[in-house]
């Protein structure tokens, strides 16, 4: 079958030969829990009625789309802990305008995948590293069905961003056929994915309260309406939609350098997520779950709202230093990115093998989006060492085999601090 309609203005000629890819609880005397026992029960009996309540509601909310293996096992119903072994997940971020409620413009009448990001957390849920795949990499694209009784391709070499679109969309076959994509690109098995929205990045932005940023030099970016001078910056609803979607005013106004701004963002939400402060705040998880559940179309094996708990909590114990993101790593061709195969398989290697990834800093002239956070507190040679963990249900603390990426593979660890280089519209 041919290959579906693609917008014009962001497609580019296709080569013609492809490679192929291979709380903690505070401490209480015996006396005072007498007192207090049966208070505590009925409110503990409240709490278990609201949240089955709340459960039972999500669960009614949650979109599913089916990834194309009629024989895969329903996912189990788990308990609420950390999910048992490794996760990979593929987030999708489709640029549908579909029902949305505000305004980006005039609608492109077709749906990319233009964010791709790959999660993988290790067996032991000790190290975790998200993979972002430019939009712009020239891939091969199995065949896919097409939502409609029939399929398209396979394809030797098209934007890994028209994955969507050969699956007929979010609201069909996409995003299976993004996930065999990527499947076949990096040889793992994904049985997680879920579609983001534009609607939804807002929402869960608003949900967390907002992210704060840094951002080196000022942006300005008359397409995306964005325009942020130099220092920290509380980024939520539209704005922090802006933040992410901005190319021409970070970095050099390539895709790449885009990403490691999105990085920059994405480190300082999980070092947020994973605080205390919002970690507490019953409120926020309650409205991060449900924006989740309303703005975003799940697999099915992620029909029941457990498995994403499971999934999060296996996030909680994982040290900031052993969360990376990185960019799957590509070579400048005509048209677009090509990748570079040999520096992939040391990443895809060390995920493989569970191993924690560790990013290099980038060769002299390497363009990149961020830069080091001049007011980021330097580390305290003399601090204590953090106290072991108290969750019985945490992994036993185990030292990380780590690999050092090649310095083509872009990124950060969560616990690094960085700013994002903006440019001006005189630079453009």
């Amino acid at each position: 079958m041919s290959e579906p309609t693609r917008r014009s203005a962001r497609t580019a000629a296709v080569p013609t030969v492809a490679r192929h890819g291979r709380l903690k609880r505070s401490s209480v005397t015996l006396a005072i829990l007498k007192i207090i026992g049966l208070v505590t029960a009925v409110a503990v009996a409240s709490v278990a009625s609201i949240t089955g309540i709340v459960v039972w509601d999500l669960s009614r909310q949650v979109k599913t789309v089916s990834l194309g293996d009629p024989d895969a096992p329903a996912a189990p119903i788990p308990e609420i802990g950390a999910i048992q072994g490794g996760v990979n997940m593929l987030l999708v971020g489709s640029d549908s305008r579909a029902n949305s409620v505000y305004s980006y413009g005039e609608d492109p009448e077709s749906e990319l995948n233009d964010v791709n990001i790959l999660l993988h957390i290790s067996q032991d849920h000790t190290s975790a590293v998200a993979v972002s795949f430019p939009r712009d990499t020239f891939v091969p694209i199995p065949e896919c069905d097409d939502g409609d009784g029939g399929t398209n391709g396979p394809a030797s070499a098209q934007k890994i961003n028209t994955a969507l679109m050969y699956g007929g969309g979010g609201a069909k076959a996409g995003l299976a056929c993004a996930v065999k994509t990527v499947e076949n690109l990096t040889g793992l098995t994904i049985p997680f994915a879920a579609i983001i929205t534009f609607d939804g990045v807002i929402e869960m932005s608003n949900a967390v309260g907002g992210v704060s940023v840094c951002v080196a030099e000022p942006i300005e970016d008359e397409n995306t309406e964005l325009y942020l001078d130099a220092g920290t910056h509380n980024l939520q609803g539209v704005d922090a939609l802006k933040f992410l979607r901005t190319r021409y005013g970070v970095g050099d106004g390539s895709d790449v350098t885009r990403i490691s701004s999105q990085q920059n963002f994405l480190s300082s939400l999980i070092r947020q997520v994973k605080s205390s402060d919002t970690l507490g705040d019953v409120g926020k998880l309650y409205g991060l779950a449900g924006a989740a559940v309303r703005n975003m179309v799940f697999s099915d094996s992620l029909r029941n709202i457990d498995t994403l708990v499971q999934i999060a909590r296996a996030l909680q114990p994982i040290d900031l230093d052993k969360i990376a993101f990185v960019q799957y790593p590509t070579y400048e061709t005509d048209g677009g990115l090509e990748p570079n195969y040999d520096s992939a398989e040391v990443l895809f290697a060390a995920i493989t093998s569970d191993q924690a990834v560790q990013v290099q800093a980038p060769p002299e002239g390497e363009r990149t989006g961020t830069v080091a956070d001049p007011n980021a507190p330097a580390p305290d040679p003399n601090a204590a060492p953090a106290p072991e963990s108290t969750d019985p249900a945490a992994p036993p603390a185990t030292e990380v085999p780590v690999t050092v990426l090649p310095s083509d593979v872009l990124g950060q660890s969560a616990a690094e601090s960085r700013c994002t280089v903006g440019r001006t519209l005189e630079d453009q």
